[in-house]
């Protein structure tokens, strides 16, 4: 999938078992890309750059579960560029051999891509780095927020009270337009928006951290 009418280019790839989504996302009148989440098969990943024309600049990760993480190292073997993650993310990186390339960022930075101005949002919970990505074309959300659902709490480094926190008062800040690109294929649609997510997502609907708590709390898939 591919963004148009002067939107940055976005490409939506669903690969490997768990039902993972990659995402390639980048200016909209130049090659500049960045991946979100690089994940199962790093030469699916540069197909894809290849077929859309577009350059490889950069790596972005959500947060440190290898399913998002296990084909970064084969891509940095083909690509010098750097990876970008919240530095309190940093820690649990360590066994994939990354240290040379990661920049460990603090929340609101942004990544540069020619027109496409990325901003990096510290949504802790899932695990204590885990952020979304954001620009024009929508929120690429990693396991922070699903179609339906929000990230698992009870992982290592995972906090209930401050999934809450992020939901509703760091994506809270967001308009109910912006479109959601979650990073798991576990909902209706693969693409949904914070708007209809707010409506009809338990985790959002909800009023209160005390009822959040318990709501995440019960027995999950």
């Amino acid at each position: 999938m591919s963004t148009t009418a002067g939107l940055p280019y976005l490409r939506q790839l669903p690969l490997g078992p768990m039902k993972n989504f990659v995402y390639l996302v980048g200016s909209a009148i130049g090659p500049q890309t960045a991946v979100v989440d690089p994940a199962w098969d790093a030469d699916a990943i540069v197909q894809a750059l290849q077929e859309d024309g577009r350059r490889l600049d950069a790596v972005l990760l959500t947060h440190h579960h290898g399913d998002h993480t296990n084909a970064a190292p084969a891509l940095l073997e083909r690509f010098d560029v750097p990876v970008y993650v919240q530095a309190t993310e940093v820690p649990f990186l360590g066994s994939l051999g990354l240290r040379g390339a990661l920049k460990p960022i603090g929340p609101g930075h942004r990544v540069e891509l020619g027109d496409c101005s990325i901003s990096c949002i510290h949504t802790p919970g899932h695990t204590p780095g885990s952020q979304c990505f954001h620009c024009r074309a929508g929120l690429v959300s990693g396991d922070t927020v699903f179609v339906g659902a929000c990230g698992r709490c009870d992982l290592p480094g995972g906090d209930v009270e401050l999934m809450f926190d992020s939901l509703h008062r760091v994506l809270g800040a967001l308009p109910d337009d912006v479109p959601l690109y979650p990073g798991h294929d576990y909902g209706d649609v693969k693409v949904s928006s914070l708007g209809r997510e707010r409506e009809t997502n338990p985790y959002l609907r909800v009023g209160s951290k005390s009822d959040f708590v318990a709501l995440r709390s019960r027995p999950r898939r």
